[in-house]
């Protein structure tokens, strides 16, 4: 056994001598990154260097903790950390993650040799065939003759043997097929890391954007609560006023038509209200039976202001094309698999053997080995391993289109989403100016009403207007926190590719567990009895 040891050793020495890996080595490639991203306002940047302000450096951008807390939200800061605990797509990530760390030191496993060992008993009985025979002698005085019987008594050899034995295989990696193999393990492990990183991520930016539409259903019920009051006593106004004469019937059918259509509306909006809670309930990892989010008003008006930096950060802030990168260091480790298979297999095979009459101890006078040396090359296979090269440059091909292309739709995603902050703040203005107006109008057109200058048409389109006014406004900033919170995600939230784990600690070949532990075997062999 110590020779097996002595033989792993010495071919791990020999692997460290070895040259360098098949293949070629690793390069990120090059993105198109535009020196500044197109909704970028000059002009209000330079105004607010004026006022002692400065541009963002990427170095502002490296540590800027949970990003949701600079929505100053008490429940959303509550809600959302919990993604990170409970939400299952986020632990069924993580899990994928642990099973890419195990599958490195699967491949790590093929750079040591491969020993096992057993013990065998055996008892054998061998039998051996003794005769004995005696002749009869008749005589002569007498007319009858008695014949003897010869009889046999079968006799046997009783062995003990006793064989310990021990078998070491190793591949030597003499052109880094295996290294090449642990490094695109290594480099998966990383894709896997940043795909758990995205994956909490989208979690989280899913529960913002349903707490913010949740937000957004509270304050357009409160809304419509309001306004239902004042459509309610505008009708029992002229349900009073017909029954006197002094108004017409058509006057009352209408006022009361609005309030059932805005009571069905503020009904649909309780549906979306309670969709949204069982969407935050379900990221959080709760049965949505048993959460719950009070009703309350949209404390905050406007989102705060989301810095972007510089473009360049963006290929290290998103966690998508960190896993993309990776993926091409893959993909690119597999092409020097590929290109190791072509060259000769070499490997050492060792067996050493103890067969001995008593079972302990074993002494080398009973001791037997042989060691052997044995190298392959493929001659011919039909085009088969030139075949897996080209699949393996065409797949990391394809891997650079797709890195490419997911930093493409990251710039178009902020673009997208910084367009979309800035004409929505726009917006807002406007529309809580009109907001402001609708309110005079409807006083304005009641008024007129009452003293008979103006039908009730009027103040049913001005309330009518009033309603589908606030609607926008509210519809116009759900929108813009949503569209701050997809900015924020564009951005990579509060991640950045140097979490990684490195590929030089994923890859460290660590020294190799026994798949026994040294304290669970015997101290001894305890040998059958003999008979």
């Amino acid at each position: 056994m110590p020779r097996l040891w002595a033989l792993g050793a010495t071919g791990a020495a020999f692997a460290l001598l070895a040259g360098c890996a098949a293949g070629p080595d690793y390069f990120p490639p090059a993105a198109a990154v535009p020196t500044k991203f197109k909704e970028s306002d000059a002009k209000e940047t330079a105004a607010q260097a004026r006022k002692g302000w400065k541009p963002i450096t990427p170095l502002d951008l490296a540590d800027r903790g949970p990003w949701w807390l600079v929505f100053d939200d008490p429940e959303l800061s509550e809600l959302v950390p919990q993604v990170q605990i409970s939400n299952q797509t986020v632990a069924a990530a993580a899990a994928a993650y642990d099973e890419a760390q195990q599958v490195i030191r699967e491949g790590q496993a093929g750079l040591f040799p491969t020993v096992t060992a057993g013990y065998t008993a055996m008892r054998m009985r061998t039998p051996v065939q003794s005769s004995s025979s005696s002749g009869s002698s008749s005589s002569s005085s007498s007319s009858s003759s008695k014949s003897s019987t010869s009889s046999s008594s079968p006799q046997a050899i009783y062995s003990n043997t006793y064989t310990v034995a021990g078998n070491g295989n190793w591949e030597i990696d003499l052109w880094g097929r295996i290294r090449r193999t642990v490094e695109a393990d290594a480099a998966a492990a990383q894709v896997s890391a940043a795909d758990l990183a995205n994956a909490t991520l989208s979690a989280q930016i899913q529960l913002a954007v349903a707490y913010f539409n949740l937000r957004a259903s509270d304050e357009l019920q409160a809304s419509l609560e309001d306004t239902l009051v004042e459509f309610r006593r505008t009708r029992d106004i002229l349900k009073n006023q017909y029954t006197i004469g002094t108004s017409s019937r058509a006057d009352y059918i209408t006022a009361d038509n609005q309030v059932l259509t805005t009571e069905a509306t503020a009904i649909n909006v309780g549906v979306q209200r309670a969709q949204y809670e069982h969407a935050i309930a379900m990221l959080i990892g709760r049965n949505p039976a048993e959460f719950s989010l009070p009703k309350r008003h949209w404390k905050t008006k406007r989102p705060p202001a989301i810095p972007t930096g510089v473009p360049s950060t963006l290929l290290e802030r998103r966690p998508d094309i960190a896993a993309a990168e990776r993926q091409l260091q893959q993909l690119n480790a597999l092409v020097g698999v590929a290109v190791a298979s072509f060259y000769p297999q070499v490997s050492l095979t060792a067996v050493l053997n103890f067969a001995a009459p008593k079972p302990w101890p074993v002494t080398l006078a009973y001791e037997a080995w042989t060691l052997t040396a044995a190298g392959s090359q493929t001659l011919f296979d039909g085009g088969l391993l030139d075949a897996q090269l080209q699949a393996a440059k065409a797949n990391y091909v394809q891997g650079v289109a797709n890195y490419r292309q997911t930093v493409l739709t990251a710039f178009q995603q902020v673009e997208d989403d910084l367009a979309a902050v800035r004409l929505l703040s726009q917006e807002l203005k406007p529309l809580g100016v009109a907001v402001k107006e609708a309110h005079d109008a409807v006083g304005f057109y009641l008024n007129q009403y009452r003293v008979g200058t103006v039908a009730f048409t009027s103040v049913v389109t001005a309330q009518g207007t009033l309603l589908t006014t606030i609607e926008s406004e509210l519809t116009a900033r759900q929108n813009l926190f949503v569209a701050t919170v997809n900015l924020i995600s564009a951005l990579g939230g509060g991640w950045d590719a140097s979490t990684l784990p490195p590929i030089d600690r994923l890859s460290a070949i660590k020294e190799p567990p026994l798949p026994v532990p040294v304290s669970a075997l015997p101290a001894t062999f305890t040998a059958p009895n003999a008979q």
